[in-house]
């Protein structure tokens, strides 16, 4: 109107510092997109450019380097006085010497063994070997000085080979009944694990002591093996407290030091390999063996099936590329030929898909070839994508051999380009801070970000001290017995000077485009449970927003709820991506350190337990009435369209939530942890328990369903119209999007599976080793056939269906046991 420019303004979304920049369709911002799948108006405003301070980025440019060349390896390649390991014939071996600092009762006999075992990507390369049984001494000290040897050769052994070491206590277990000695029983007491290379490339020839890991300190093993494959390769930082044990490698006579090969020496080797060998014929069906690569990866094949799939390489490589995972695992890592060949044939491999270059950075893919190619296919992911899977690649740090890698540089490179990611970064580093194994490397890892990124540090610290104050509130309340007393206190602290001095201007840690301006003590609450969670608003610095809601929870460990909310985003991506939106609410949720976190809070949302109590006044009997929840969404949504509408919405929710808490084993629902919004979109809260980890009470399981279908969630997608189940159409539709929403999800098996094989090491109790994975391949019955699978979830469909008045029956047990 004023003859100005339109470009010297800028679209901003009221309430955030969000705003949509660039030259692209409106419909294409995230932002645009949530607005308009909740019916809800854009609120947008323009704003002049001149307004807006552009932070200056000082980027921290990284130093090119690439992975795993040094120079000092590089420069005895020079001199030429080296040897080549591919060049020594002697079997692997090392010296145990003394192991001291052994945490045992010094008053009675104690006998160790110290096992040790070569590993690559948590598989084992040959026999272990054992000690004799040395005797310990009253200081925890014991003595071996005995030389193991390995049945492979060093020229065998290949670059990214792990050492582990175990020591445990035998002892003899007396058989009850008849005094007599059984079987020895065997006590872990330290592990650690080593490189056989270092990250110069040079063998390790050298005597060294060794800090090791107390077995109590890291669960991420299974109980069947000894020695502790997954583990860090890092020692342990707490040198005074931990037992120390002194190894010497062997130099196998050799008077120069012992290098592995270059990667270019490698390849050309790779090269004469190929120009030798015509490849073979296969009679094998090529269809057949795809079918086979095709499976999950937690099929076990046969040797027969990896030499098959391994000799069909070239097909793999032009017809399904992103078979690559499933030929990697058909590698002999010991075969020098073969790895050669895997260092020939990926530098001609076609780019991955997202998907699959994840599942190569799993614990399985130890190779740093192997790994350095997934993080090159990684490069061109969308910011958007990247934040949907930061959480694993973070985890996925923790299985790089050395704390120089490529995908810690990727991170960071991705986190000083864009602010979000770095937050998230950030916070998923401190988050476990806490744990001795990874605090070096994550610690490291936050340093460099710091450093890079300087005007993003009064940002953090912000937050920082705001939660330090919000942790000193929550204990001050938490010795309060009545919640009363508990509530009075806490708006009488939040009221004290010092409090609305610090809880004001931060980013909130949820959401960072959310800046809370100011606490407001009085809108704040202790909400009735167990650990106390504090509700807390907050005043928006943009005039134009709402006010900021969240909850601070202390005590619990989020992570396992991050993690699960992470892979609910993740199947609403899915689902979306094929056409259908579900409806899904995966609200934010941050773990900050060990046990202290923040959610969001959802707004205009009630228990099903709380609706199903304001409409029976307290009366327990009437919660099994099914009427209530219906009853409820029709006084929310009084017009017929408003009210067809929020039916749709509850019936697209739901469908979508039961095939969600299905594949992933969500245990422990009841109507206090199932919630329904105005608007009639259903969603599940608090994910204590996964991964079919129910809860038991008096010794029987308590849930015996697939997923929860109660009757009163039945009459609201019935639209409250009587007659059997089978006769209603608007239950058969229902059915058919929660078979739908199966086949779909099954058809990505491979990617939800390697995402919880990335989390293994995140030491989650309930997701600690391979066999918690298995209930995912039961459950997305991942060895049928699709007709078979549908067949399948038709029976678990049927059985929660015919279970739906004995889980309501449960619920008003639940309710009525909460009222007392």
């Amino acid at each position: 109107m004023r003859g100005e420019q339109p470009r010297n303004y800028v679209l901003k979304v009221c309430g955030r510092e969000e705003y949509l920049l660039g030259d692209y369709p409106l419909i294409q911002f995230l932002y645009i997109q949530d607005m308009l799948a909740k019916d809800g108006v854009p609120q947008v405003m323009t704003v002049s450019m001149d307004k807006i301070t552009y932070c200056v980025m000082q980027y921290y440019a990284l130093p090119e380097r690439r992975r795993l060349t040094s120079e000092q390896s590089n420069t005895i390649r020079k001199k030429k006085n080296h040897e080549s390991s591919w060049k020594i014939e002697w079997n692997y071996s090392c010296l145990i010497q003394t192991v001291g600092g052994l945490n045992v009762d010094p008053g009675r006999l104690v006998e160790v063994v110290c096992q040790a075992g070569i590993y690559h990507g948590g598989k084992s390369l040959c026999e272990p070997q054992k000690t004799k049984v040395a005797v310990v001494s009253k200081e925890g000290e014991a003595q071996w000085d005995e030389e193991l040897q390995f049945p492979i050769k060093v020229c065998s052994v290949p670059r990214m080979a792990r050492l582990c070491f175990v020591i445990y206590e035998i002892s003899k277990a007396k058989n009850k009944r008849r005094g007599k000695d059984t079987k020895d029983a065997i006590n872990r007491l330290a592990w650690v694990n080593t490189m056989v290379f270092d990250y110069k490339e040079q063998l390790r020839t050298e005597a060294v002591t060794l800090f090791m890991w107390t077995h109590v300190a890291d669960e991420t093993q299974g109980d069947d093996v000894l020695l502790h494959p997954l583990g860090t390769v890092l020692a342990n930082p707490n040198t005074d407290s931990c037992a120390a044990l002194q190894v010497r490698f062997s130099n196998y006579d050799c008077q120069h030091p012992i290098l592995f090969p270059k990667q270019e020496a490698i390849k050309s080797y790779a090269d004469q390999l190929e120009n030798g060998a015509e490849m073979a014929q296969l009679n094998e069906d090529f269809e057949k063996l795809r079918v086979t690569a095709e499976k999950d990866p937690m099929y076990e094949m046969h040797e027969q099936e990896k030499k098959d799939i391994w000799a069909a390489r070239e097909y793999f490589q032009t017809t399904a590329p992103e078979l690559l995972p499933k030929l990697l695992s058909c590698v002999e890592w010991t075969e020098r030929a073969e790895t050669a060949r895997v260092a020939r044939m990926l530098s001609s491999w076609p780019m991955l898909r997202v998907e699959s270059s994840l599942e190569l950075l799993d614990y399985a893919y130890a190779d740093a070839a192997v790994r350095s190619f997934a993080v090159e296919c990684l490069a061109k992911i969308s910011d958007e994508d990247l934040l949907l899977y930061l959480l694993q690649l973070v985890q996925a740090l923790k299985h790089e051999s050395y704390l120089m890698c490529d995908l810690a540089r990727f991170l960071l490179e991705r986190a000083f380009k864009n602010r979000t990611i770095g937050h998230y970064l950030f916070w998923h580093l401190r988050s476990e801070m806490h744990v001795p194994s990874v605090c070096v490397r994550f610690g490291l890892v936050l340093e460099a970000y710091c450093r890079g990124c300087q005007d993003h540090i009064s940002t953090l610290t912000r937050q920082i001290t705001c939660l330090d104050k919000l942790k000193w509130v929550s204990q001050a309340i938490r010795k309060k017995k009545e919640i009363s007393k508990a509530r009075a206190a806490l708006h009488i602290h939040l009221q004290e000077e010092h409090c609305m001095e610090q809880l004001c201007d931060f980013a909130s840690p949820l959401t960072p485009s959310l800046v809370c301006k100011r606490i407001k003590p009085d809108r704040c609450t202790v909400k009735d449970s167990k650990m106390r969670p504090l509700l807390l608003e907050f005043e928006n610095v943009d005039p134009t927003g709402t006010d900021i809601r969240i909850i601070l929870k202390i005590g619990d460990d989020l992570r396992q709820d991050m993690f699960t909310l992470q892979m609910l985003r993740i199947m609403d991506r899915i689902w979306k991506n094929a056409g259908y939106d579900f409806r899904l609410n995966p609200y934010n949720c941050i773990s900050m350190e060990y046990a202290v976190g923040m959610i969001e809070v959802v707004e205009e949302a009630e228990t099903v337990a709380n609706i199903q109590k304001q409409s029976a006044l307290f009366n327990a009997a009437s919660t099994i009435s099914k009427a209530n929840l219906f009853q409820w969404l029709r006084k929310q949504n009084q017009s017929e369209s408003a009210l067809n509408k929020a039916v749709e919405e509850f019936t697209m929710s739901c469908a979508g939530y039961c095939v969600a808490t299905y594949v992933l084993g969500i245990a422990d629902r009841h109507p206090d942890n199932i919630m329904v919004k105005k608007t009639g979109q259903l969603f599940h809260i608090d994910f204590g328990h996964f991964l079919g980890h129910f809860k038991q009470k008096y010794g029987f399981k308590r849930e015996r369903v697939p997923f929860v279908l109660t009757h009163d969630f039945i009459h609201v997608i019935n639209k409250g119209q009587r007659g059997g189940v089978g006769e209603q159409l608007d239950f058969k539709i229902f059915k058919e999007l929660c078979e739908t929403a199966f086949k779909i999800l099954r058809k990505h098996g491979h990617l939800i599976l390697s995402l919880f094989s990335m989390m293994i090491s995140t030491g989650l109790p309930e997701l600690s080793s391979e066999k918690d994975l298995q209930y995912l391949r039961e459950t997305l019955v991942m060895d049928l056939s699709e007709e078979k699978a549908i067949e399948h979830f038709r029976m678990k469909f049927v059985e929660a269906q015919k279970n739906s008045w004995t889980t309501s029956f449960n619920w008003a047990f639940h309710n009525f046991d909460k009222n007392n």
